[in-house]
C-alpha cells in the first residue's frame, strides 16, 4: 500500500508526537503546543496536531476498555467533540485565536478543552 505524498507530513508528525511521548520524560521536558505555535503552523500540520490527540485517545480508550466509566476524560473529550469534523476543530481554534490575540500563550490542547469540549458537553447531555 502507498500513502499519498500529501500525507507523509502529517503521519511524519504524529508518529513524532507519539514517539516522543512514549519515552518516560518529566513533565519540564514535554514541549506544550501553545497558540503561538498553532498560528504559525499549516494547515497540514495543525490536522496532524489534532490527529495525534484523536488517537491518544482512542489508545486510551482502548486500555480502559470495560472499565472506562463516564467521568473518563476520553468519554467526556468524545462526546464534547460530538458532531464537529477535524476541519472543524481546526477552523475552530483558528477563530479563537485570532479573535483572542491576548491567549496566544496559552497551550492548544487547553483552548480545545475549554472552548470546544466543555461547551459541546453542555449542549451535546
Amino acid at each position: 500500500m502507498r500513502i499519498k505524498l500529501k500525507w507523509k507530513a502529517p503521519l511524519s508528525l504524529v508518529f513524532l508526537s507519539l514517539v516522543m511521548f512514549s519515552n518516560v520524560a518529566r513533565a519540564e521536558d514535554i514541549p506544550i503546543v501553545t497558540g503561538q505555535q498553532w498560528v504559525a503552523s499549516s494547515e497540514a500540520e495543525k490536522k496532524a496536531y489534532l490527529i495525534g490527540i484523536a488517537n491518544l485517545l482512542d489508545i486510551e480508550r482502548a486500555y480502559a476498555g470495560a472499565t472506562a466509566n463516564k467521568g473518563d476524560i476520553t468519554q467526556r473529550f468524545g462526546k464534547g467533540m460530538q458532531g464537529r469534523t477535524l476541519d472543524s476543530v481546526r477552523q475552530g481554534l483558528d477563530d479563537y485565536y485570532a479573535a483572542n490575540p491576548t491567549m496566544i500563550q496559552h497551550p492548544v490542547i487547553e483552548t480545545l478543552w475549554f472552548q470546544m469540549v466543555l461547551p459541546g458537553l453542555k449542549q451535546n447531555q
